[in-house]
């Protein structure tokens, strides 16, 4: 499995793991939902099966039904007036349109899929979703089952934001800056100036987050490009109504690999103003030709316009007698177009291909273009023929195939369905454009089918299950497409026609025929890396899948995969859920006992049974565990830790709690539980310093540990970032909303004294530390001949600054920095070539004895991307370019003496996300770890060495 791109600086180690079945999104997210009381299945029929749910009243699967309701009128109401009539089966207290509103209806066949979405008090309830399946004949409707995700614990005392929209947008941004920014400080690329962030925020509706008793949140957007690198950035942000902190955020694209600009812009993809083509006249629809990268001749369906030039237009499937009503699949020119402007937006400069004759050349070869056309072809007929499907919508709405985009000029290998359109890269090196391999553009195609059936939220399991039936279907499309049988020992490959010199089997990014990934392996990661596993944990259930299409042959597969997307799941459906809709599709097509033994026994060979979600082995001590927040890390020193909390259910804002670095003993919360969100913990081991967001403003607070007053030290309008303290020297970074980039301020906490630490407002100061009255800091300037980045030490006894020995004009990266009693320690990228490798680097306090730690380069180096330190040892954290998500690909911990000697040794061997690391004294260190699904706050008091 691999691929040439490298990893989105958007996916920036930290945050938490995924969590388990339903409330994998919320637990990913630190909004982990608690369980509660199981349904009352008593008043179903003796022959029906009811799932009770561990999050909701209601329960998550019902099957076996023979209810009748009226046959008459829309099944929206017949499927609420059900709801209704058996509230001491589903207990749903409102069933109004209002609060529960139809998302759709799918009728085929004589069988009724109703999707309904859950509101309280008129306001969206985030995976809130419920089916009710019927079947209508013989002038009789009835009820067979319902499923889905209805969250009954609700109970908000107002749904009105105190939270501005601009205050929401302002925070939502800087916290998608943060996540940017979590490595090393890059300057602007050339001939760029610095001075407005590149990014934007729209907002979106009031949404509820069900964690407990729910969280009001407003919806943003963030959508730009990244400020360091130019790749583009979609972000989902959901920020707390009441206090303006970003709870969640998670990306808003679907690629085909994890790769380096798969996230995009976003916003409505404006219909291109140019079509129809001519309403008035009938469509000329001509059967043309071309060649596919693999040298077969493909019959295409082109459009002939009123000057004779053929266009990618295919109006194949349209009804004669109805030329603009059928469905329209157009292919267009994006070479030279960045995937940045390409991404949920309509691109400037995407034209139609076009040709003067119908045969097309070696050009529309070699672009890409024949193949995205023809199997868009493919993909539209596969499903209308095997499932009665209009196009991807089902209302057979316009499919638009982006060909050809890049990314900052060079070679992008990816593609992406963003929502609204497929987007295929241009590739390079080992890579033809990404169009090239038809199971790519079925995966891509079948994301809008997800889209526009369950809806499978993009992260955690939800996202992999999404990634797998792409996966699923994709494959499936192609073998139909190609003529190849299930039979070849190459049938389960996907990707394997995208290169240019590899084999089929070196080239391929995933084998479903030979993947054995169980659930046993999955690895925790947080939403910063892979959207929380949606492609490393994919495997584990589109495994499973494949292996019923082999045993049960490919159309009763097919048919049961998409019965039990189009009507069993719903949006924040994990791995159990799923195996669950399969299973229930399975018996409504009338499966035989010995078939669904078959499919029990393929999500049990991928280690998918009921109460699978065990703990995974670890060599650490776990101080605390199932840590529920989100992204606000971890602090260190003098034997104690600091950490934001909240309660089991993650329905109360965080607040600060602290205890003994030694695992003994219990937390106790330090700052109070005032319905704001109190993050960014920092102790010495005498006090305590943290940030609490509230609707208007961010305030430092500082508290000794031992008991005492909670003094508010400073304020800002600003999104804080980070809080470092030492004795009487506190410094913060917030966002500074001009640049997008981090800027620190530094607070006397005896005397009050404040002071910005950069030297005007369009300088960047960032990644602190703070130790014995110094500061050090990451900082890029202006000059005459571009930006320069180096690091700083302020005196803040003597007010005097001093840069360290850095070369400031060949530097391409700074990264966090740290003091200890042997003086400062930094990342150092010397070279923007090597994929992420980066030094580890120390000098003396004055600037000088400059050391190299930890090399760029050679056989000791590593990916250093942050650091902590004691005086005893440097932790680095590592972050290795991703050609393919795995457990070596994830963050890990590393650690070296402060000279150096002896190399680097691995902290920990443990799988999933090491996070967040803070050192504490000798050679402790604590980090949030994700290795059982869960996020553990957990402490290493020596390396493991080598695994």
């Amino acid at each position: 499995m691999r691929t040439s791109a490298r990893r989105n600086r958007a996916d920036r180690p930290g945050g938490i793991a995924v969590g388990q079945g339903v409330a994998a999104l919320l637990a990913a997210a630190g909004l982990l939902v608690t369980g509660m009381t199981a349904a009352h299945a008593d008043t179903a029929p003796p022959a029906a099966a009811t799932t009770a749910s561990p999050e909701t009243d209601t329960p998550s699967l019902v099957t076996g039904l023979d209810e009748e309701v009226p046959a008459t009128g829309a099944a929206a109401d017949a499927a609420r007036g059900h709801l209704k009539a058996k509230k001491g089966r589903y207990h749903i207290a409102d069933t109004s349109a209002k609060d529960l509103t139809t998302v759709s209806t799918d009728s085929e066949g004589g069988k009724e899929t109703v999707r309904l979405q859950q509101k309280y008090q008129g306001v969206e309830v985030l995976g809130g979703q419920y089916v009710v399946r019927m079947t209508k004949k013989d002038g009789r409707r009835t009820v067979t089952g319902t499923s889905g995700n209805y969250f009954t614990q609700l109970k908000l005392d107002s749904v009105t934001p105190k939270v501005s929209e601009k205050v929401a947008v302002q925070r939502a941004i800087a916290a998608v800056s943060t996540q940017l920014g979590g490595g090393p400080l890059r300057a602007p690329a050339k001939g760029e100036k610095l001075g407005t962030t590149p990014l934007t925020g729209t907002a979106g509706d009031v949404t509820i987050l069900p964690q407990g008793t729910g969280v009001l949140t407003r919806h943003v957007t963030v959508t730009g490009t990244d400020p360091a690198d130019g790749t583009a950035v979609k972000q989902e942000v959901y920020v707390d109504a009441h206090s303006g902190f970003p709870l969640l955020q998670y990306s808003g694209i679907q690629t085909f690999g994890s790769t380096a600009a798969a996230s995009g812009a976003t916003g409505d993809a404006a219909e291109p103003a140019d079509w129809p083509p001519n309403p008035a006249g009938d469509v000329s629809v001509v059967n043309g030709t071309g060649v596919r990268y693999n040298g077969a001749k493909a019959d295409l369906n082109l459009y002939k316009d009123t000057k004779g030039v053929y266009q990618m237009v295919d109006y194949g499937f349209r009804d004669p007698a109805a030329p603009f009503t059928g469905p329209m699949l157009k292919t267009w020119d994006a070479r030279g177009i960045d995937v940045s402007s390409a991404s949920g937006v309509w691109p400037s400069g995407a034209k139609t291909f076009t040709s003067d004759t119908k045969d097309l050349g070696t050009d529309f070869t070699n672009s890409g273009a024949v193949d995205a056309h023809w199997a868009a072809n493919k993909v539209y007929g596969y499903y209308r023929s095997h499932f009665g499907r209009k196009g991807l919508d089902d209302k057979d709405g316009y499919m638009y195939s982006l060909v050809g985009v890049t990314a900052n000029g060079q070679a992008y290998n990816n593609a992406f369905w963003d929502g609204t359109k497929m987007v295929y890269g241009q590739g390079g090196g080992d890579y033809r454009t990404f169009s090239a391999d038809t199971d790519v553009v079925g995966h891509e195609m079948t994301h809008g089918v997800v889209q526009h059936t369950a809806n499978l939220v993009y992260a955690g399991q939800s996202g992999a299950i999404n990634e797998a039936i792409a996966d699923y279907f994709g494959n499936a499309i192609d073998l139909e497409a190609n003529g190849q049988s299930m039979d070849d020992p190459d049938s389960g490959l996907l990707g394997e026609d995208l290169c240019t010199t590899l084999s089929p089997r070196e080239c391929a990014l995933r084998d479903l025929n030979n993947d054995l990934t169980t659930a046993k392996d999955l690895v925790g990661t947080s939403y910063r890396g892979d959207s929380g596993g949606v492609h490393l944990n994919s495997p584990i259930f589109s495994g499973a899948l494949w292996d019923i299409r082999k045993s049960l042959g490919a159309e009763r597969s097919d048919q049961i995969v998409y019965r039990a997307l189009s009507a069993y799941m719903t949006p924040l459906d994990g791995f159990t859920e799923g195996r669950a809709a399969v299973l229930a599709a399975a018996k409504e097509l009338g499966a035989t006992k010995a078939q669904l033994s078959t499919v029990q026994g393929a999500f049990a060979r991928h280690g998918i049974v009921p109460g699978w979600e065990s703990k995974l082995g670890t060599d650490t001590v776990t101080v605390l565990s199932e840590v529920n927040v989100a992204g606000t890390g971890v602090a260190a020193g003098g034997g104690t830790y600091a950490l934001s909390r909240s309660n089991e259910d993650g329905s109360e804002p965080y607040s600060v709690w602290a205890g003994s670095s030694t695992g003994k003993g219990a937390p106790h919360q330090v700052s109070p539980n005032n319905g704001n969100y109190n993050v960014y913990a920092s102790t010495d081991g005498k006090n305590v310093a943290w940030a609490e967001f509230a609707y208007d403003s961010v305030k430092i607070h500082v508290r000794p540990l031992a008991g005492g007053l909670d003094k508010v030290v400073d304020g800002i309008g600003a999104n804080v970032t980070s809080v470092k303290l030492d004795g009487d020297v506190l410094v913060y970074s917030y966002v500074n909303p001009r640049t997008g980039y981090e800027q620190a301020r530094y607070v006397d906490i005896r005397t009050g004294a404040t002071k910005e630490l950069a030297p005007n407002p369009l300088s960047v100061t960032g990644l602190a530390s703070v130790r014995d009255g110094k500061i050090a800091y990451a900082k890029m300037w202006a000059e005459s001949d571009g930006y320069k980045l180096g690091v700083e030490v302020y005196d803040t006894a003597t007010d005097t600054k001093q840069l360290m020995p850095v070369d400031s004009s060949a530097v391409v990266g700074i990264g966090q920095t740290a003091l200890t009693d042997d003086g400062v320690f930094w990342v150092e990228d010397g070279d923007g070539t090597d994929q992420g490798q980066a030094a580890v680097m120390r000098a003396n306090a004055d600037g000088t004895a400059r050391t190299t730690i930890v090399p760029e380069a050679g056989a000791k180096s590593l990916y250093a991307y942050q650091l902590t330190a004691s005086d005893d040892a440097v932790t680095v954290l590592t972050l290795p370019p991703a050609t393919w998500w795995t457990n070596e690909t994830l963050p890990k911990l590393y650690q070296v003496a402060p000279d150096g000697k002896g190399g680097a040794q691995r902290v920990s061997c443990n799988r999933g996300d090491q996070v967040y690391p803070a050192a504490d004294t000798g050679k402790r260190v604590l980090w949030l770890d994700g290795t059982t699904g869960e996020t553990d706050l957990v402490k290493r008091d020596r390396p493991a060495g080598k695994c």
